[in-house]
């Protein structure tokens, strides 16, 4: 039997399954809690909850993970030098180090200008930077005209340091020349978080002598090698929510279907079409910065089952996350015996932070978002709440301590959370879920607690008010649901004409289906506010692991064909490889889906799969002058590659993925 290893490190958990490669059959799950601080503690966890006599037969291994995403959502990426030709940028990027010289070219790939003229000011700024930077990134003016100078100073920079070097038009092909900076500054500074990712992954597979391949999901679902997943390591951003989609889809069997993902931070929504995920139109957009990256159609919202419920006017979720009262419990007993005995504040002074079940603890400085300064009186703040290892504090211990009142420091407290110096602990839907009996992993006696807390601020009882909780809960999801198949109508419509009509439902037409540890808590009220087939599959807790184990080598490329001038017949095809002249719009489209066909069979060949075993798909789209049909003014070609990798022979693959590893020194 060959067996497949998939691993997925979500904001909660870190999850783990073994699944027979020849039937698709998941033989054993395993979780741990998820250790943001050294990812590696949380998937050896997560594999030691594996029976170890299966590990010998692992011939193939997959991973997503929240590496990529949380590194940009904090910051922490690491610095990296950009070498801008034939432009400059006032927008704001992620980067100090900043060159620009002259080159570049124009909409049709002609040369503006010549960059070696510059090399000497590009030598300078290597010497000047090779040793505070750990990478370099380079963005050409239309370089997806023409990625010529892109190449030419890769080369040059390649010749003055070993660093790695990321071209803008080697992550995108698309015009916006803004965003494709952005996209390969994230991608530079991300490069040597996911080369120590990928060396610890790789440590812990020897350590538990797991002898595989092992493969990286992209946020498109599809599935890279570790060489290419570290020459691009932004396209793993939300390579969690792909896997999800991925994996209800296998799970279940249904190659068209709508995924509702229910995570500790955030619910995501996206579809996948005939086996393929839908992709979204505009690049993912992370910690506020819009980048070029090709990810799945995606609807995300702040609602998880660490979301914030608290009390003020009224019950509230969200959309802060807070770590759960019943887990903070586990590693703090005596917090169940304080909210029992300790002061409760004023219904006239609650807040998203003063809160009768807020409770605060001092983060490690690792932790932390980088360059952040902080004043004397943060500085004293911090001083005053417990350190993460002691007993978490109340608004009125760090009160007392600081001899202020809860008012003149509540905002500052605040702060201190968003800077990541403070973690706030609370009450939160998986907590209610504990109280309701739907959920028992953690310490219910403490859940219900802070339910008796919060339930009496309503004047309900601790049952009524977790109940509510659950069902504001699965009300969002629908309505979020309904969201994505209609972003026309306004929030407001969907939950006055939909959700609390008892005339009407909203039809959905393709399967539902629910991932996630605490969905099926929900399943059954998600029934009875639409009109769908919902499903809670087998394994639907570790759905994000399954998706990372069974997905597909999937290689998109396009090509843009355009008259070389006005009224010529003389085209240019512009493709990833560089510009092209043909003599006639026929020839270009005919040499062009051979092109494809090449890049898409050059790919797959990377990973040992055959030109037969290979499907590609090639989709032509031609925009007219007027009424004209003979000559297009221009030509889209999309083309699409699919293929299995787990079909491949497991040694060969596994020659390969160390041949890479080897070759990047890891």
């Amino acid at each position: 039997m060959k067996l497949g290893l998939g691993i997925d490190t979500g904001g909660t958990y870190t999850d783990a399954v073994l699944m027979d490669l020849e039937t698709g059959a998941i033989i054993e799950k395993s979780k741990s809690l998820t250790t943001h601080s050294d990812l590696v503690v949380g998937i050896t966890k997560s594999i030691e909850g594996l029976s170890h006599s299966h590990f010998e037969k692992v011939k193939f291994t997959s991973v997503s993970t929240t590496l990529a995403t949380n590194t940009t959502l904090e910051g922490k990426g690491y610095p990296c030098g950009l070498i801008l030709i034939g432009y400059s940028i006032s927008s704001d990027l992620p980067v100090s180090d900043i060159l620009e010289i002259r080159g570049g070219h124009d909409a049709d790939g002609n040369e503006l200008d010549d960059p070696l003229k510059d090399l000497e000011a590009l030598s300078e700024f290597i010497q000047s930077t090779k040793n505070k930077v750990a990478s370099y990134a380079v963005s050409a003016f239309f370089s997806v005209r023409n990625p010529e100078h892109e190449l030419l100073i890769k080369e040059k920079i390649a010749e003055m340091t070993d660093l790695p070097i990321v071209c803008g038009h080697e992550l995108s092909r698309a015009l916006g020349v803004y965003e494709r900076t952005l996209t390969a500054v994230l991608n530079a500074q991300l490069i040597p978080v996911t080369n120590q990712f990928v060396r610890s992954v790789l440590s812990v597979m020897k350590d538990k002598n797991i002898d595989s391949n092992l493969m990286i999901m992209k946020c498109d679902g599809s599935l890279v090698n570790i060489e290419e997943a570290l020459l691009r390591p932004v396209e793993s951003i939300f390579s969690g929510p792909a896997a999800s989609l991925v994996g209800a889809s296998h799970l279940t069997g249904d190659k068209t279907c709508v995924t509702i993902d229910v995570g500790g931070t955030s619910t995501d929504i996206s579809m996948i079409v005939d086996g393929i995920p839908n992709i979204s139109d505009t690049g993912a957009t992370v910690g506020g910065w819009k980048t070029m990256v090709r990810a799945i159609q995606m609807n995300t919202s702040a609602l998880g089952g660490d979301s914030h419920v608290w009390a003020c006017q009224g019950l509230n979720i969200g959309p802060r996350r807070v770590v759960p009262i019943s887990l903070a419990a586990v590693e703090h007993p005596d917090l169940v015996e304080k909210m029992k005995t300790m002061d409760i504040p004023s219904e006239r002074v609650l807040d998203q932070v003063v809160q009768g079940t807020s409770f605060f603890s001092k983060l490690p400085e690792s932790s932390r978002l980088s360059d952040i300064t902080l004043s004397a009186y943060e500085q004293s703040v911090l001083d005053a709440v417990s350190d993460i290892h002691e007993t978490p504090s109340t608004i009125y211990e760090i009160s007392d301590k600081l001899g202020d009142h809860p008012l003149m420091f509540t905002n500052i407290l605040d702060s201190l959370v968003l800077k990541r110096c403070v973690i706030q602990i609370g009450f939160t839907p998986t907590d209610a879920l504990h109280v309701l009996g739907k959920y028992s992993n953690w310490d219910s006696e403490a859940a219900a607690a802070g339910a008796k807390i919060l339930a009496d601020y309503l004047a309900l009882s601790p049952e009524e008010f977790c109940r509510r909780v659950q069902l504001s809960v699965s009300e969002k999801m629908a309505a979020d649901l309904i969201s994505f198949f209609a972003p026309y109508l306004k929030p407001e419509d969907v939950n006055r004409l939909v959700l609390n009509s008892p005339f009407t439902k909203f039809k959905i037409t393709t399967p539902v289906i629910l991932i996630g540890a605490p969905v099926r808590a929900y399943s059954d009220d998600f029934s009875d506010l639409l009109d769908a087939e919902v499903i809670l599959p087998d394994f639907y807790d570790v759905g994000n692991a399954v998706g990372a184990l069974v997905g597909d080598v999937i290689f998109r490329t396009n090509v843009l064909i355009r008259p070389k001038s006005v009224g010529s017949l003389t085209y240019v095809a512009f493709d990833d490889t560089g510009r092209y002249e043909f003599e006639s719009d026929e020839e270009a489209v005919l040499k062009s889906e051979e092109k494809i066909r090449e890049l898409v069979y050059a790919h797959m060949g990377k990973y040992g799969l055959s030109e037969s075993s290979v499907k590609i798909e090639i989709k032509r789209e031609d925009i007219q002058a007027g009424f004209s049909t003979e000559h297009p003014l221009e030509i889209k070609l999309s083309g699409i590659g699919v293929g299995t990798p787990r079909k491949v022979d497991s040694d060969s693959a596994k020659r390969s993925n160390l041949a890479a590893a080897e070759s990047l020194n890891l």
